[in-house]
This record gives structure tokens, sequence and C-alpha cells, in this order.
């Protein structure tokens, strides 16, 4: 799971910067918003679920493309789980997750001002419930007494195992997706603005999605005062 995961980040990568999305100076950004999520999050994860990563995958996604949150969210994941110890089977999934909030943070629809903000917010939030939601799906079928009422069933009709699904959710992380899903939209209202601010300045000042063009240098007779004004000049 995990070597797949690497090579489809590679992937992601590779094709963002073949279609010129992401360049050198875009890789240096990645490579250090990868280790500010990394220091951040042994100041939240483990408590009640607060998590302090969160709100920057959304916001670098959003400025910077489905492509880069993409990445972003990876990268972080793994970075911090190496600083904090917390590989385990888990950490692709983590990534995978993760991944998935940067990307779809870069595909919200265009929105500026307060707009954007309660967006992104609004955003953040369901993002950390989707967060549980799908991490729960990693171990669920294999993580209880298969007589259990809320315990994965093979050969159960399609509702029947989401009403199981759906309660085991609700009696084991949803108060835990909560605290993620608060602090991530609480962190992205109040520091949406700045940082936003900050990653589109970074963004115009690299020139990220610069393109090339050439442009032929100006005729010397098409210049004030040059051959045609002379000619016409003595010509008068």
């Amino acid at each position: 799971m995990f070597g797949a995961l690497l090579v489809l980040v590679l992937a992601v990568v590779f094709a963002e910067v073949a279609d010129g999305r992401i360049d050198a100076k875009a890789l240096a950004m990645l490579g250090v918003l990868s280790a500010i999520n990394a220091a951040l999050r042994p100041l939240g994860a483990g408590t009640a679920g607060i998590e302090t990563v969160f709100f920057v995958l959304v916001l670098a996604g959003r400025v910077y493309g489905p492509g880069f949150g993409f990445a972003l969210g990876c990268t972080s994941l793994f970075t911090s789980a190496l600083l904090t110890g917390g590989v385990g089977p888990w950490m692709p999934y983590q990534m995978f997750g993760c991944a998935w909030v940067g990307m779809f943070a870069g595909l919200l629809p265009a929105a500026r001002g307060r707009a954007e903000i309660a967006l992104l917010a609004s955003y953040a939030a369901i993002a950390g419930y989707g967060f549980g939601f799908m991490l729960n799906l990693s171990f669920w079928p294999f993580s209880l007494d298969p007589g259990s009422s809320i315990a994965y069933q093979p050969g159960l009709p399609v509702e029947e195992q989401l009403q199981r699904y759906l309660v085991f959710f609700s009696v084991t992380s949803l108060g835990w997706d909560t605290g993620r899903a608060v602090t991530t939209a609480v962190l992205v209202a109040i520091t949406g603005p700045a940082v936003l601010a900050a990653f589109r300045r970074a963004a115009r000042r690299a020139n990220f999605h610069a393109t090339a063009t050439f442009i032929a240098p100006p005729n010397p007779t098409d210049r004030p005062g040059g051959a045609g004004s002379l000619a016409q000049g003595e010509g008068d």
C-alpha cells in the first residue's frame, strides 16, 4: 500500500511538472510547507481529535491547486510520522486521506473575500469529518467481533452494511472527528485571510505559473529617430 502510494505521488508530481503547473520553485514551497506541517502536527495530534495540520492543507491546496494539495497531504503526513514515531500500517491511509483533503480544496469553486473564507471554513469542517469517515474504513472490517451488530458482515446488502458502519462511526470516532472539524474550521476562519494573502504573494513573486514568451526585437526603422524617420525628414 505504501509503495503504491509513493509511486502515485511521484506520478502526480511529474504530471504537474510536465503540464507546467509545478516548477522548481513550487517544489521548494512544497518542501517548506511539508516541514511546517510536520512541526505543527505534534502541537495537537492526540488531544481530543484536535489537528493542526489540516488548515494548512486546505489553504495551500486552495492557492496552489489540486495537484500541489495532493502531494502536500502525502508528504506532510509522511514527514510528521517520521518525526513523531507514528509509522505504522495506518500511515498510508492517513497520507491518502490528507492528500484528498488538499486536492479537493484546490477544486473548490472560485470566490473571494468573506465568501471565500466561509467556503473554506465550511469545507474544512466537512473534510474533518470526511477524513475520519474514510480512515475508519481501513480497519473496520477487521477490528470487531464478527458477531457484533456493528461489525462488517460479508454478503449483507449495501444498505445494511452502511447502517452498521454509520453506527460504528457514531459510537467510536464521531466525537474525535468533531474536534478535528471544529479546530480546522476555526483555524481557517481566523488565519485564512492572512495565510491566503501570504501564499498568493509568494506565488506572484516566485511566478510559479509563468510561461516563456519570446518577443522579436523591434525593427530599428520603426523607432523614433531611426532610419525611416531620418529618410522622411530628409524628404521633407
